[in-house]
């Protein structure tokens, strides 16, 4: 998917929602439980019920893998599903993947080219050579993470540096956005911000203006939406503000998909009026 193509989808929507498919057997509904493959119905049935709202859906891979071959086969039949059903929807592979460049290509070919992700988030920490053959997949996008919402973020990614070519010292998160945005481009590379930390977005802004920015933490994390579309938002639509929990388990019982749906409808009508 083209970055033009994403666009267009975030202006006929209004709405720049992404919903995390963080789907975990012991929250999901009872009933569902008794069925052939748990997982992918829960899924289908928040898909159904949301894609209106929507423009991404983002499967967190460790929610799959902690089941081991029947997860990886309901996480084939969910990205199955949204290609045929909804090829206009964006698709992130929530990998957080990144090594040594010979395994980033198997990766890469795993998520990208055999399951058929549009994009997948990768880990930066070993550098240039890691990252890279995820890009050279064509039609396919990286989420690098540059500044997370967990509470351990600031243990490193907010440490000051000291760098004798720049007037005055950066932070580590502000060194991989200035350094890897020379890797890629604004029509194939995003960058993981976490909502929690919305007071760095101008700062962000500054380095990255063009780039989508990928932003968990809207809901169960506390994340501030209207923060977040003021100081984050681009000179055009650049922004993709993932809720997983406060969507996907608004309900608990057989009502689930329809209180999916509301939680759904009430982000993306906070959003729209930022929509241009």
């Amino acid at each position: 998917m083209t970055r033009q193509e994403l666009q267009e989808q975030i202006r006929q929507k209004k709405s720049m929602l992404c919903i995390g498919l963080d789907t975990d057997l012991d929250k999901i509904p009872d009933h569902l439980k008794s069925s052939e493959d748990p997982l992918f119905e829960f899924n289908k049935a928040i898909i159904d019920a949301t894609h209106r709202y929507t423009v991404a859906y983002k499967p967190n891979i460790a929610f799959y893998e902690a089941y081991g071959l029947s997860g990886w086969q309901s996480l084939e039949k969910t990205i199955n599903y949204l290609n045929r059903e909804y090829p206009d929807i964006f698709t992130i592979a929530d990998a957080k993947r990144g090594d040594i460049g010979n395994t980033s290509l198997r990766y890469a070919e795993g998520f990208l080219k055999k399951l058929n992700f549009h994009s997948i988030t990768v880990a930066p920490y070993m550098g240039s050579d890691s990252v890279k053959p995820f890009l050279q997949v064509e039609g396919k996008w990286v989420i690098l993470l540059a500044l997370t919402s967990n509470p351990g973020a600031t243990d490193f990614q907010t440490t000051s540096l000291n760098t004798y070519k720049l007037s005055e010292p950066e932070m580590l998160y502000e060194k991989v956005l200035r350094i890897s945005s020379e890797w890629g481009t604004p029509e194939n590379m995003m960058y993981v911000v976490g909502a929690t930390q919305a007071e760095y977005l101008k700062k962000i802004r500054n380095i990255i203006p063009e780039h989508f920015l990928l932003i968990p933490g809207v809901g169960a994390q506390g994340g501030n939406l209207q923060e977040v579309l003021k100081y984050g938002m681009g000179q055009e639509p650049n922004l993709l503000i993932n809720s997983s929990r406060g969507i996907i388990y608004a309900s608990d019982q057989r009502d689930f998909a329809e209180e999916a749906q509301k939680a759904a409808s009430k982000l993306q009508a906070q959003m729209q009026a930022f929509v241009v």
